[in-house]
């Protein structure tokens, strides 16, 4: 194609601003290739990202090693070879990810804004596996001042509102684990953090958001001030719509802003990070185990497939296209996006079932694994989706549950009468009438509440193994004996909330080599085309450990880099 086809040039083209798109800009830059330019489909730097907790697992990363955990490679291989096996994973992959993920995370250390802290109590999700480490594999972002950004903190995706204390004051997942469960020491968090709010009257100048970043939002704001400070361009409202390429090699492609197209040539490559397909319905139908709907979903609202419809376009190879990165979630009413249903369901004193009032999975387990459970028996004569979470009122008085926080934050007269008259909550005094008000199985439920009663005295779920795995005891109380993670359920009034059958983002998508090019799906490789993130297939589907997700995004955009600036 001649050179009067393209509006404008570039070496390196860059679709997404999560962890994936940021990182591989950077790492371009540093490798020396710096006509980099970024586009992003929304108005805000982040995607799902931003919103996430920001975890990255990573095993045997210099973090953990600075503070003397003991890991090691063929230890973290046994671990994934457990978990992962029966999965559509090249062997080569996870080897790669091994080894090139700490290389990564150092690189960016060492050069710029990121900065990580060692997770030293956050097990991983499979604990009783072979390899297992309870803690020094997953990683948070240091918190960030978002001033840091200057006028760019205009720009920021804020972290979920779940992860911000009354909407505002953003916390670490460590400090989020310590409120929640209401450990040693949490009011005094409480009160640091509402201090530390209220006193930085400067910034409540500029917005009602706490100037301290943390999880997601610290991540990708740590990743933006390196692109800011290498004045690497960033457009927004930008969107990919078409490929361009000639034979097996991707030349460039057509974007568009304000209705106007361009076609970007991109001499070294073009690197697609703009997440999954979570909010397309029509290829949820066509790809996920029903029931499904977008509207259960908390990834971000702009991941439609852009990515997934151009490359297969051209003919690209997919793989593991059936699943998602499933989470239980808590759509609530008049909230602008569904909640994450991950603690609240393994706190003592509850239970989860479905319409025949029974339970169908351990709710202490990881979230990714307790939904692949909720499919497994879901039919449509004995759904599990809807499903309730079910509690009394010492539960209640004792944790934080989604919107419904404590009851002394929120008492029960300050529920919003909507809530009940939609079937999101429901309130009763028997466990029967609880039942008949949501349509459970009233027999059913009763039986299961008899049940857990029975195995939080024994402190043996004869069911399920609750509170069995180290992982399953981390969002227990370790006051309650013998089973931190059962409590009996006796207390009047009894209250269940509804959830649904979410996720936070699809893990099928292109597939890649472990240099993150697309595959072509007649065999070999596309030359210029590259994938990081949720619009490429996952490296670790089962989702292994805390920060499974962008852990490879980050990764395979330094492999991405590294490739093209060899």
């Amino acid at each position: 194609m001649s050179e009067m086809n393209w509006d404008r040039e570039v070496d390196v083209l860059v679709v997404g601003t999560g962890n994936g798109g940021l990182t591989a800009a950077v790492c371009n830059w540093e490798m020396g290739t710096k006509d980099i330019l970024i586009i992003e489909k929304q108005d805000k730097v982040g995607g799902t990202s931003a919103t996430s907790g920001g975890g990255i697992w990573i095993p045997n990363n210099h973090y953990a090693k600075e503070v003397g955990a003991e890991d090691n490679p063929a230890d973290a291989k046994a671990y994934l070879t457990n978990t992962l096996f029966g999965e559509d994973v090249p062997e080569e992959m996870i080897d790669v990810y091994l080894q090139k993920a700490p290389e990564m995370l150092k690189y960016l250390h060492d050069r710029t804004d990121v900065r990580y802290e060692s997770l030293a109590e956050y097990p991983d999700y499979y604990t009783n596996v072979e390899g297992a480490r309870e803690g020094h594999r997953s990683l948070e972002p240091s918190p960030i001042m978002a001033s840091e950004l200057g006028e760019n903190w205009k720009n920021m995706t804020w972290t979920h509102f779940m992860m911000r204390m009354f909407n505002r004051i953003h916390f670490t997942q460590v400090e989020a684990h310590l409120l929640m469960v209401q450990l040693p020491g949490w009011k005094t968090l409480l009160a640091k953090l509402m201090w530390d709010y209220v006193r930085d009257i400067p910034w409540r100048f500029k917005t009602p958001i706490s100037r301290r970043l943390a999880c997601g939002s610290a991540g990708v704001a740590r990743l933006y001030l390196s692109v800011l400070k290498r004045e690497i361009p960033l457009e927004f409202n930008t969107q990919m719509v078409e490929l361009i390429a000639d034979g097996d090699t991707v030349l460039g492609a057509v974007i568009e802003c304000n209705g106007q197209r361009q076609r970007v040539r991109a001499a070294k490559g073009v690197i697609l990070a703009s997440g999954g397909f979570e909010k397309n319905q029509t290829l949820r139908e066509q790809y996920l185990p029903a029931p499904t709907n977008t509207t259960w979903s908390a990834g971000n609202p702009g991941n439609e497939g852009d990515a997934l419809l151009a490359g297969l376009e051209l003919g690209a190879k997919t793989r593991l296209m059936n699943d998602a990165w499933w989470t239980t979630t808590l759509c609530v009413p008049d909230e602008p996006a569904p909640r994450l249903a991950i603690m609240e369901k393994s706190f003592p004193g509850s239970c989860v079932v479905n319409r025949d009032g029974k339970r169908f999975a351990n709710e202490s387990q990881n979230y990714m694994a307790f939904q692949k459970d909720l499919f497994k028996t879901h039919t449509d004569e004995h759904p599990n989706a809807p499903a309730w979470h079910v509690f009394d009122a010492t539960f209640r008085e004792n944790f934080m549950v989604g919107p419904l926080m404590t009851k002394a934050m929120k008492p029960d007269s300050q529920i919003p009468k909507k809530w009940f008259d939609e079937g999101f909550v429901a309130k009763a005094d028997t466990i029967r009438e609880l039942a008949d008000m949501l349509g459970i199985d009233a027999d059913g439920l009763e039986g299961t509440i008899g049940k857990m009663n029975h195995y939080a005295e024994t402190g043996k779920d004869e069911d399920f193994g609750r509170g069995d795995s180290a992982y399953d005891r981390y969002y227990a109380d370790p006051a309650i004996k013998p089973n931190p993670c059962l409590a009996p359920i006796v207390k009047a009034p009894f209250y269940a909330m509804r959830i649904e059958a979410g996720d936070f983002g699809t893990l099928g998508g292109l597939d890649t080599d472990t240099d993150a090019r697309v595959k072509k799906a007649d065999g070999g490789v596309f030359e210029g085309l590259f994938a990081v993130g949720n619009c490429s297939a996952a490296i670790l589907p089962t989702y292994p450990g805390p920060g499974a997700t962008l852990g490879p995004a980050m990764t395979m955009a330094y492999q991405a880099a590294c490739h093209m600036n060899a």
